[in-house]
């Protein structure tokens, strides 16, 4: 595996056919599982924290895939921030040790606000995290408590700012918008308060009902109204005009970043870049081999405590499969994708067979076609999913 990296270009939140090299690692506990969230988490099982970064050290350093220095490292969850910073420094190190880091490499982990203090920030950055992604996702009381969130907005702020004072330079703050609860006052504030709070970087999500959760259940049987794609499509557009007057720039559907901040590992995902997947559920991609990990932090550890494989399945992509994912995914960014490079790279029998479809979508402005480049129009970003599926 070789991989290529533009590190000046990785930030601007363009595509690159050269995104860098990778690494997601998954800590899949909570203190609460929210509402919403339908994420490979489970709560109640502190007794596996340590053994569970014990298996984690473990497996990473018997990772016998070729060894490419990571330009980006994501620590998701659940939330990582219930582990010790310690813990959290020790399976970041392993890492390092096994995959190598760039020293440019941005190194995130999400973080619940109820979890951190300035002292956590400070220890997580002594660590070698460089970039924190804090779980706001509103600052209207009514709305938390009905998305399941347990902290409170001023805790939320309060962890931004408990960040700076420890020295972090790169923020995120994650939002959520569009729920039954939310109004167009609430939307705002939250905006205003991400704003002032001077995040470097806003994801803003639209709320989804995932099967299976509590909250598609109380959506099901009528308790709580459905959401509205129309209100959610209203509440984008006032992001978008906030985070501009702010200096934000919108590089992906659901993402905006002050100019040289976009997330490295967000564009290496939607760029269809190489990673790799360490921990319960994790996902990876090497050269169009997908694979995952054993779900369950118990099967977890004790496939390493038995020295067998964590690998729960794969499937393998050939280039006739990778082609359309590529462009899928990287219509997602703001910059869309250079289809003379996706046809080095999987050849020209895909797109030409999408060029009538394509030709349609430019003519009837939902598409923009700028030299070897293809994006969505501005006006079509809410209509990206039915645009994708057209292409496919």
């Amino acid at each position: 595996m070789t991989v290529a990296f533009a590190p000046s270009s990785s930030r601007s939140g363009e595509w690159s056919a050269e995104p860098g090299f990778g690494v997601y690692v998954h800590i899949p506990f909570c203190r609460h599982r929210c509402h919403y969230c339908d994420f490979n988490t489970y709560e109640g099982l502190d007794a596996l924290f340590a053994p569970y970064v014990d298996a984690l050290v473990t497996d990473i350093e018997r990772w016998d895939g070729e060894p490419s220095p990571a330009t980006s490292v994501f620590f998701g969850g659940g939330t990582p921030t219930l582990l010790a910073p310690e813990q959290l420094g020790r399976v970041l190190a392993a890492v390092t040790e096994r995959t190598g880091i760039v020293p440019e490499a941005e190194i995130t982990i999400e973080v619940n606000p109820e979890t951190v203090d300035e002292t956590t920030f400070t220890a997580l950055l002594e660590a070698g995290f460089n970039r924190f992604s804090i779980g706001v996702q509103s600052l209207a009381p009514h709305v938390l408590e009905g998305l399941g969130r347990t902290h409170s907005a001023g805790r939320a702020l309060e962890a931004l700012a408990a960040a700076r004072r420890a020295g972090a330079s790169d923020l995120n703050a994650d939002l959520i918008y569009g729920s039954p609860w939310e109004r167009p006052g609430d939307w705002a504030r939250s905006l205003e308060g991400v704003i002032d709070a001077a995040a470097d970087h806003v994801s803003a999500y639209a709320l989804t009902l995932e099967e299976g959760t509590p909250l598609h259940t109380l959506v099901a049987t009528g308790r709580v109204p459905d959401v509205d794609g129309d209100v959610q499509a209203d509440r984008h557009a006032v992001a978008d005009g906030y985070l501009r007057a702010a200096g934000f720039e919108r590089y992906e559907t659901s993402n905006w970043a002050q100019p040289g901040r976009a997330s490295r590992h967000n564009v290496l995902y939607w760029s269809g870049g190489n990673y790799a997947g360490f921990g319960a559920g994790a996902h990876a991609h090497v050269d169009g081999r997908r694979w995952w990990s054993e779900r369950l932090p118990r099967d977890f550890i004790s496939a390493v405590e038995q020295g067998v494989t964590t690998e729960a399945g794969f499937e393998r992509l050939d280039d006739s499969q990778r082609g359309p994912e590529a462009l899928m995914l990287g219509l997602r960014l703001k910059s869309g994708v250079d289809l003379s490079a996706l046809e080095r790279s999987y050849g020209e029998g895909f797109l030409a067979e999408r060029e009538p479809v394509i030709e349609r979508l430019v003519g009837a402005g939902l598409l923009e076609r700028s030299g070897s480049w293809l994006r969505l129009a501005e006006q079509s970003t809410m209509l990206a999913n039915d645009i994708i599926c057209r292409l496919l």
